[in-house]
């Protein structure tokens, strides 16, 4: 690769950050900001800044691994690969395709999620494959499905969310988990908004609002039927909206009548008064907006509590409106695009559903088999990972570190360790690579060329910008290669190529027409483009092209606004950078950490290192973006904070929310760098969802009757606590390649225990001092953190680590009989001082 900056996105979470990376001539890659891409508009958190470190030869795996007398030595690609075959083709011949297992991962990119639905049912036949994205938004997806006829993260670009009146974030933890992101909090205030947070800690995103309601948690269900009720009782339902745009109203609304104000503050702890004072921040203005992560989602009632936050947005009129709805604030890089393509075991590309027979035909026919063929759908994530070595004889696991990651992790490690055979492809030496067979090392984000979905539902183009290892292969590769072994030169007729153009080219097609249409999207739109938002279906005479269904004749998609959703104006896909020329490029998740020099969340000031930064341009950049910081006044060197820059994203005065979508002639966004025109008879993308209809057969939105339940395990005498589990800033997910970076490691270097003072002096137990985290399922021992910022009922545990300290050692699997989810965020524990 030639040392010139390269535009690209980083490999965490689904915001995708845009970046430039260029590779120096001491073998290492430096970060630059990237300016254009207006989800962080050159802003960076800690994980993204280092994440060239993972590059490094020092931390990842350069070679093949095979296990030879107990023991994982190199070995050539021929010989690891044939051991792969020959053991999956094995397990087949002797137990059936079914006793194959296939795991995926929510950071593959599109082109290999797809690839491996279509390897593990065309190839190996097996109807056994789910991904970890499946312990991440599938409660939310699937409530959004049952509500809208439709799963999408966001139906609306992040740029809304300042210009909205108030927003309920529940669940979600934003200056930790997607720092960049916060900004847009930080605006909605600064434009008069209203910020209510749900989460039964006090985090620093909760610090940021005006309202912190702090439920028990499990009990969110209840809370969002409270609000609901109040919103009838003082009579702030919007009856025409509910009688134009849905169904089902009186049987939710008998349902949240049973949730009084005064039940609910038994249930959840929350005081009436401040479920009253949630109800008008929410209702009184034109605009709102519900958003949702992980809190409300990993339970194992976590379909039925989003849909409780969705009937609240339907009935106060607020889904399918210019800048009000619900959103669902999607975790993983690729979370969304990995759940659209096949990896999922009920699914086909573009989200089609396995079961449907048109589908099935559709698919089929661009795969080229017999759609009978076609296994059915499998067990989901949990299930699946608990049938290993019983059922599932052999796996085949990509992207994923389940070993540290997986509810009752000690369990899933000795289902694991129970296998005929494991083949893991990762960039590093995991938890779970460590225990394989076979290890194959792959290329990771900078290293090679694909798409990812971010939350908005926006693909993206991630750009290869350094030369892989010698010795490191793509998983479209490795995929080639076990199709040519496993089903020879037939197998390959299928179509497994190696260029993820190619392949991402067979995905438009097998897209064509479903839910998630990414038909008219290439290659050549998203570089000039900047990314484009699905549904985009292409025109219907264009070559090669499947039949779509969600446009009409004049290209409009049913499910979005005029123009693609945008309300006139195809080109207002992104917000407008206010022309940001400085340099303060990073992230602090910590609100005290806002100064001149961009701190992250590590704490080191120094700057990140570039070639091609602007340093003409005033410290702490003027009249624009400088810095995304915890600290609501944004301080990064201008005095005025972020007021003087930020009042609206698009350029257009305050008042802008009724002439937000409006085309206007000096609209920045057509000549803001951020994307390009297109061309007459395109498809411009779908940013906005549901302004004139939405996704289901009649168009309506579907209230869904709820009622609270308890969780799964409730404390008692042998538990009396709760353990929520969540993330931190310098860490990410299992931490399998964060834990690698030093600078990330000196930040968060290991677990801990976060539990409230009086408990704390109940056991005896001081800052700092080891205690014993003890559930149904097992113990973890790690230091103990004492704060206010907790309910003195509740502990909290990062889940980044392995080791006694690992936090998925204690949760409970209970599943969500819709969404199959576990319930990672609450389950009843005891907590014990240890002893020297």
């Amino acid at each position: 690769m030639q040392n010139s900056a390269t535009p690209t996105h980083c490999p965490y979470c689904a915001l995708q950050c845009g970046m430039n990376l260029t590779p120096a001539a001491d073998g290492t890659v430096e970060v630059s900001e990237r300016v254009d891409f207006p989800v962080n508009r050159g802003a960076l958190c800690g994980k993204g800044r280092t994440a060239p470190a993972v590059l490094s030869s020092r931390v990842r795996l350069t070679s093949p691994l095979v296990r030879s007398e107990g023991t994982l030595v190199p070995a050539s690609w021929d010989e690891a690969l044939d051991r792969i075959a020959g053991a999956l083709s094995r397990t087949r011949a002797e137990h059936g395709p079914d006793a194959v297992g296939v795991f995926g991962g929510g950071g593959l990119t599109n082109e290999k999620a797809y690839s491996l639905g279509k390897f593990a049912r065309v190839v190996l036949g097996t109807s056994q494959i789910d991904y970890n994205g499946r312990f991440c938004m599938s409660s939310a997806a699937a409530a959004g499905i049952k509500a809208f006829g439709l799963d999408r993260g966001l139906p609306f670009p992040l740029e809304d969310i300042p210009k909205t009146g108030c927003v309920i974030l529940v669940g979600s933890n934003l200056a930790e988990t997607m720092p960049p992101s916060l900004r847009f909090l930080t605006e909605l205030k600064d434009n008069g908004g209203k910020l209510v947070v749900v989460d039964p800690r006090r985090t620093r995103t909760a610090e940021q609002a005006d309202l912190h309601l702090a439920p028990r948690p499990g009990t969110d269900l209840a809370l969002a039927l409270g609000l609901l009720h109040l919103v009838i009782a003082e009579g702030r339902t919007d009856e025409e909206y509910i009688a134009e745009r849905t169904t089902g109203w009186e049987d939710a609304r008998a349902a949240a009548m049973a949730h009084w104000p005064e039940y609910v503050e038994r249930i959840t702890g929350v005081s009436v008064p401040q479920l009253r004072q949630a109800v008008r921040m929410f209702c009184e203005p034109e605009h709102a907006m519900v958003l949702t992560a992980r809190g409300p989602e990993q339970q194992s009632k976590g379909t039925d509590t989003v849909g409780a936050w969705i009937n609240l947005c339907l009935a106060t009129g607020r889904a399918g409106r210019p800048l009000s709805g619900y959103g669902c604030l999607t975790g993983q890089g690729n979370g969304q695009g990995g759940r659209e393509h096949g990896q999922k075991a009920d699914q086909l590309p573009g989200y089609r559903k396995l079961t449907d027979p048109e589908a099935r035909r559709h698919v089929a026919e661009v795969w080229g088999v017999d759609p009978d063929s076609l296994p059915g759908p499998g067990r989901s994530a949990y299930e699946l990972l608990d049938a290993l070595g019983t059922d599932i004889r052999s796996l085949l696991l990509m992207g994923s570190n389940p070993v540290v990651s997986a509810p009752r992790a000690a369990h899933i490690e000795e289902r694991l360790k129970s296998l005929d055979f494991l083949a893991v492809c990762d960039v590093v030496l995991s938890e779970t690579a460590a225990l394989a067979d076979v290890v194959l090392p792959v290329t990771q984000w900078a290293e090679e060329t694909g798409t990812t979905t971010n939350l908005e539902g926006r693909v993206l183009l991630r750009r290869q910008a350094v030369t892989p290892p010698a010795g490191v292969r793509s998983d479209l590769e490795v995929m080639h290669e076990l199709a040519a072994r496993l089903g020879g030169e037939r197998a390959l007729e299928k179509g497994f190529p190696t260029d993820p153009e190619e392949v991402f080219e067979e995905l438009r097609r097998a897209s064509a027409g479903g839910p998630a249409d990414y038909s008219g999207i290439t290659y050549r739109r998203l570089a000039e483009e900047n990314g484009v938002f699905w549904p985009c279906p292409a025109p219907a005479e264009h070559p090669g092209d499947g039949p779509t269904t969600q446009g009409s004749a004049a290209g409009r998609p049913a499910v979005g606004g005029d123009a693609g959703g945008v309300m006139g104006d195809p080109a207002r896909a992104s917000g407008d950078p206010e022309g940001v020329t400085g340099e303060v490029r990073d992230v602090t998740g910590d609100p005290a950490g806002a100064t001149g020099v961009a701190q992250d969340a590590t704490g080191d000031t120094a700057r990140v290192r570039d070639g091609v930064r602007d340093t003409s341009a005033a410290a702490g950049v003027r009249d624009g973006v400088r810095d995304v910081t915890g600290d609501p006044a944004g301080a990064t060197g201008d005095t005025e904070g972020l007021a003087s820059g930020l009042r609206d994203v698009t350029g257009a005065a305050e008042d802008c929310e009724d002439a937000v979508f409006d085309a206007l002639p000096d609209d920045p966004a057509r000549d803001d760098g951020f994307s390009q025109a297109v061309p007459a008879g395109v498809h411009p993308g779908t940013p906005r969802l549901f302004l004139d209809r939405f996704a289901t057969e009649d168009g309506r939105a579907r209230f869904v009757p709820v009622a609270h339940r308890a969780i799964a395990e409730e404390p008692d005498d042998e538990y009396p606590l709760l353990l929520t589990t969540g993330r931190v800033v310098a860490q990410y997910q299992s931490g399998a390649q964060t834990r690698r970076v030093d600078e990330l490691n000196a930040a968060a270097p290991s677990p801990f225990v976060e539990l409230h003072p009086r408990l704390a002096a109940r056991l005896g137990a001081s800052e700092g001092d080891p205690v014993a985290v003890v559930s149904r399922r097992g113990r973890a021992v790690a230091p103990a953190r004492i704060t206010t910022a907790i309910r003195p009922d509740t502990v909290f545990m990062p889940f980044h680590w392995p080791g006694e300290g690992r936090a998925n050692t204690l949760t409970n699997p209970a599943l969500d009989p819709t969404s199959r989810m576990p319930e990672f965020k609450a389950c009843a524990v005891r907590v014990e001082a240890v002893r020297p």
